[in-house]
C-alpha cells in the first residue's frame, strides 16, 4: 500500500492541508473542531507515512498535540529549512496553499525523521519557562533602569516594579517544580539531570523543556540538535575553520554557566578543557566542547535511566 505524506500550513486561524501522492487539499479552522475534522478527513486514506508541518509557536501546539492524540506519525520542521527547501525546488510563491504542498513535498523527498509529540504535562512547563525568560528579562531591563532614575516616584515605582518580578519569579518556581513532581517520569529525568555536577534545577528544566528528545538519541545527533556539533567548511584543498551554527539557543544558553563551573571543578572536564587550551583554542571554543561533554553526558544517562556517579579512582 502507497503511504501518504501529509503537508500542513499554519496559521493563526486556518489549517492548509495538502496530501500525496494524490494531491487533494483542503483547509481547515484551527480550532478544536477544525482538528477534528482534520483527522476524520484523513481517517480514509492509505496508511501516512508522516505529517509534515512547521514549528509556529502557540499556533501549531494544539493541533500538534491533537494530532499525536490520533498516533499520527509527526514531523515538525524549521521554518528556514522549509523555505530553502521551498526556493532550492524553484518555487519562489509563498501562500498558505502553496506552503502546505511544499511541506508535502519536503517530507516526500527528504523522508524527514518523525519524533513523538511532546506530551500536555511538558508544554505546559514549556509555556511556564517562557513566562519566567520573559520576568528575567523585565528583571534585568528595570535593573539597568534603576541606575538612570533620579526622581523619586520613579526610583519607587521601579522597586516595587522589581519586588513584584521577584515575586511571580518565586511564584512561577514552586509551580513549575509542582507540576514537574506530579509527573513520574519528567521527575525521574529531573533527578537524574541534577545528579550531574554543575547541573543546577534552572538549567535542568531548561534541558527538560528545550530538549525533550535527550535520552532518545546518539550523542552527535544531541550535540547536533542543540548546535553544539561543530560544522566543517572544506572545498578543494581549502579547509577553513570548523564552527558551530543553528540548533536550540536556549539548551546553549542553558549549558553556558555549568560548563564554566565543570571547566574548573570536575577534574575530567577541567582536564580537557586545560588540554584545550595548551592546544591554544580560543577559550569560548574550550568552553564550547565543555558544553557539548554536558550535554552527551546527560543524553546517555537518561538513555540509561541512572544518576551520575563518581569513576573510581
Amino acid at each position: 500500500m502507497t503511504q501518504a505524506t501529509i503537508g500542513v500550513d499554519i496559521s493563526k486561524d486556518h489549517l492548509d492541508v495538502h496530501c500525496l501522492p494524490d494531491g487533494a487539499s483542503r483547509r481547515f479552522d484551527n480550532t478544536p473542531c477544525g482538528h477534528r475534522a482534520l483527522l476524520k478527513w484523513l481517517k480514509p486514506k492509505a496508511a501516512i507515512a508522516r505529517v509534515v508541518f512547521e514549528a509556529t509557536g502557540r499556533y501549531h501546539r494544539a493541533f500538534e498535540q491533537a494530532a499525536a492524540d490520533a498516533a499520527l506519525p509527526l514531523c515538525k520542521v524549521n521554518p528556514r529549512q522549509a523555505r530553502r527547501f521551498a526556493e532550492a525546488t524553484g518555487k519562489l510563491a509563498k501562500t498558505d496553499k502553496a506552503d502546505a504542498a511544499m511541506l508535502a513535498r519536503m517530507g516526500l523527498a527528504l523522508q524527514p525523521e518523525t519524533r513523538p509529540a511532546p506530551g500536555r504535562a511538558l508544554n505546559e512547563l514549556r509555556e511556564l519557562h517562557i513566562a519566567r525568560q520573559a520576568l528575567i528579562k523585565d528583571r534585568t531591563a528595570a535593573k539597568n533602569r534603576e541606575k538612570s532614575l533620579t526622581i523619586a516616584l520613579l526610583k519607587r515605582q521601579n522597586a516595587q516594579r522589581l519586588k513584584d518580578i521577584e515575586r511571580q519569579l518565586a511564584a512561577l518556581d514552586i509551580e513549575i517544580r509542582t507540576r514537574l513532581e506530579a509527573d513520574p517520569a519528567l521527575a525521574a529525568r529531573f533527578k537524574i539531570l541534577t545528579s550531574i555536577p554543575g547541573v543546577a534545577d534552572l538549567t535542568a528544566y531548561a534541558l527538560l523543556i528545550g530538549m525533550p528528545e535527550l535520552g532518545e538519541l546518539d550523542g552527535k545527533q544531541a550535540a547536533s540538535l542543540a548546535g553544539l556539533a561543530p560544522v566543517a567548511r572544506q572545498s578543494g584543498s581549502w579547509t577553513g575553520r570548523s564552527f558551530i551554527r543553528g540548533g536550540r539557543a536556549s539548551v546553549r544558553q542553558a549549558l553556558y554557566m555549568p560548563a564554566l563551573v565543570a571547566a574548573r571543578f570536575n577534574p575530567d572536564l577541567k582536564a580537557k578543557y586545560d588540554q584545550l587550551i595548551a592546544a591554544s583554542k580560543p577559550a569560548k571554543v574550550a568552553i564550547t566542547a565543555i558544553m557539548r561533554k554536558l550535554l552527551v553526558l546527560a543524553n546517555a544517562l537518561l538513555k540509561a535511566g541512572r544518576k551520575w556517579t563518581p569513576e573510581p579512582a
